[in-house]
């Protein structure tokens, strides 16, 4: 794939039956940390890239008390460290960048490629 091409064959891994190439990547669930230790939220789903088979961004939720004023964010995978062992994602950016960028609605389906794009630039990839 061509350097800075938002990626059009994503997929939720909640909505397919494609296993994950590599399965330590599912980590649906698991709390999200900041570069500080602060507590963001946790991983509400993936999205995948079909061909590849390998996450390609983070669905974030965050804030919010029993889904009342919970946002959502995406987070491209390259943000992303996880401690095996450890049953916790970190992101490699302060909370307050991750809190900050552009909201996502998960209901409207896969992110379009400006969608994608505005992401990928918020975080400075591709």
């Amino acid at each position: 794939m061509e350097s800075g091409q938002p990626r059009s064959n994503l997929t939720k891994l909640s909505e397919t039956e494609l296993p994950l190439e590599e399965p330590w990547q599912d980590v649906r669930g698991l709390a999200v940390y900041d570069n500080r230790d602060e507590q963001i939220g946790s991983v509400e789903d993936l999205y995948l890239d079909r061909e590849a088979r390998l996450a390609s961004y983070l669905v974030v939720s965050a804030g919010g008390f029993l889904g009342v004023g919970k946002k959502t964010f995406l987070v491209p995978v390259e943000e992303v460290s996880r401690d095996v062992g450890e049953e916790r994602v970190t992101i490699m950016v302060p909370k307050e960048k991750v809190l900050t960028s552009p909201e996502f609605d998960p209901d409207v389906g896969v992110p379009n490629a400006d969608v994608q794009r505005a992401i990928d630039a918020y975080y400075e990839h591709r």
